[in-house]
């Protein structure tokens, strides 16, 4: 008898395996990240339909198999449908899926709280009124993600000699994953100044929950969103172990 499992997921992307089926890669609360065979969902009449479309949260019941598992039943827990309405918040979450995605390990140990974060970030950037909004998910998503993954930024001392940096003499550094002072970032490589306001900001958003309002929430403008969400792609994109290809839609909506 083949052994089955349950587990919430949330669909990131999908390969044609045959002429009916795909292979679907996802985002498990219990094992991370893991990959199903979606047999017939090709077709019409398929049972398994829409919920084995991308960005849909499904609690799903697999057959284990040796090197792919095969998905026996999903159950739709959130169509996430608000995103299919507005390209730039789909676009946004495709980005974010991919670091998901390019993040994401099998029987990770931080699983549930990746999942809560992605399927959260997903709900929030839903409800977002405005474009400042869902760049604003988009941005927390960024520093949770790699502060869970531990890549999280130093944003309150210099990485290098953890003394606090002057206000107007602030750095940050992809290689040294954090902000440096004037004087270690003169022997430093690559490193772009960034204004006290910018730091204060993430720092302060990197600190609080997701869900949590700050006083930047309706003061932050979309030229610094698109500012600070450029400078994490870029330290994301350094760190990560995967080439990502979803940048380019990035580019297309700023």
């Amino acid at each position: 008898m083949k052994e089955q499992f349950t587990t919430n997921v949330i669909n990131l992307k999908s390969y044609s395996l045959s002429e009916a089926d795909k292979i679907i890669v996802m985002y498990s609360k219990e094992k991370g990240l893991i990959k199903g065979v979606a047999k017939g969902t090709k077709k019409l009449s398929s049972k398994l339909g829409g919920r084995m479309d991308l960005l849909v949260a499904n609690k799903m019941m697999l057959n284990k198999g040796r090197n792919l598992d095969t998905i026996c039943q999903a159950e739709a827990l959130n169509t996430f449908f608000n995103l299919r309405q507005d390209m730039n918040k789909l676009f946004y979450a495709m980005y974010c899926s991919e670091i998901v995605s390019n993040f994401g390990v099998e029987n990770d140990p931080n699983s549930a709280e990746i999942y809560n974060l992605f399927y959260t970030f997903l709900e929030q950037i839903c409800s977002a009124k405005t474009k400042e909004q869902t760049m604003l998910c988009v941005l927390k998503f960024q520093l949770k993600i790699m502060d869970i993954t531990g890549y999280s930024l130093e944003l309150d001392k210099c990485v290098k000699c953890t003394k606090p940096p002057k206000d107007d003499e602030i750095y940050f550094s992809i290689e040294q994953g954090g902000i440096l002072c004037k004087a270690c970032a003169d022997d430093a490589g690559k490193k772009t100044k960034i204004h006290i306001k910018i730091k204060e900001f993430l720092n302060t958003i990197l600190k609080e929950d997701f869900c949590t309002s700050t006083k930047y929430d309706d003061l932050v403008t979309e030229k610094i969103l698109d500012t600070c969400i450029n400078l994490l792609k870029n330290y994301i994109e350094y760190y990560s172990p995967k080439r990502f290809k979803t940048t380019l839609m990035l580019e297309s909506i700023r």
